[in-house]
């Protein structure tokens, strides 16, 4: 039995709809973020080093790295589903946006994220200090480089109504962190294709069905 190591409020959430969506049997193991560090717990150190999540076994099969998960599911499990054929456009695109998601996209949302909590958890004398530099930081750097994301995605989206193509693909659940995050930490105002494929995303069947499974699931801490 496949087995989702499933972190609450992580990317993990994306093995879980992608599972549901392709009909796969799976069980959940279940962790829970520490409220204060936001950290995952140390328990997921035994299933594998670097104690992050998502991570899935599958009999004697151990596989890190939301990536690299996706891979596997949709090449072990697929059957041609959620993947564009071989040698296609579509599939270049697919192969694209799959590293992108985390070799690029996440960049400044992480950066986002831990100054943030670096003007929140830092010395209690300190902290106006370090939520001075955050808010420094994140107007001369974080925010323009974000902002300059967001125009790139809201400018693909605009020639398609997929990251792929016409058809919703695996790449667009891995886009889907980094989709979400943005709109949890930004105005989407001026970005109303990648608002338009946020709500359609999180409408799908599959995804309402993830969240039954997995628990509630909000990147807004």
């Amino acid at each position: 039995m496949l087995t989702v190591h499933h972190l609450n409020n992580s990317r993990s959430h994306r093995i879980l709809w992608l599972l549901e969506e392709l009909g796969c049997d799976y069980e959940i193991a279940f962790y829970e973020r520490d409220p204060d560090t936001m950290l995952a717990p140390p328990e997921l150190r035994a299933i594998h080093p670097l104690g992050k999540s998502p991570v899935i076994t599958d009999g004697e099969v151990t596989v890190a790295e939301s990536g690299a998960i996706i891979d596997y599911i949709v090449e072990r499990y697929g059957e041609g589903r959620l993947r564009p054929p071989a040698d296609s456009p579509e599939r270049l695109r697919y192969t694209y946006w799959m590293h992108y998601a985390e070799g690029s996209a996440m960049s400044p949302l992480m950066l986002k994220i831990v100054f943030h909590e670096i003007g929140r958890q830092g010395p209690l004398l300190a902290r106006p200090l370090l939520k001075g530099v955050s808010a420094a930081v994140n107007k001369e750097f974080i925010n323009p480089e974000l902002k300059k994301h967001m125009t790139y995605w809201e400018s693909e989206l605009a020639s398609r109504p997929y990251f792929c193509g016409e058809e919703f693909s695996a790449a667009d659940i891995q886009m889907s962190f980094p989709l979400e995050a943005a709109t949890e930490r930004g105005d989407l105002s001026a970005y109303p294709h990648i608002t338009a494929l946020v709500e359609k995303l999180r409408e799908r069947e599959a995804y309402q069905r993830a969240i039954e499974r997995g628990g509630e699931y909000s990147l807004a801490f």
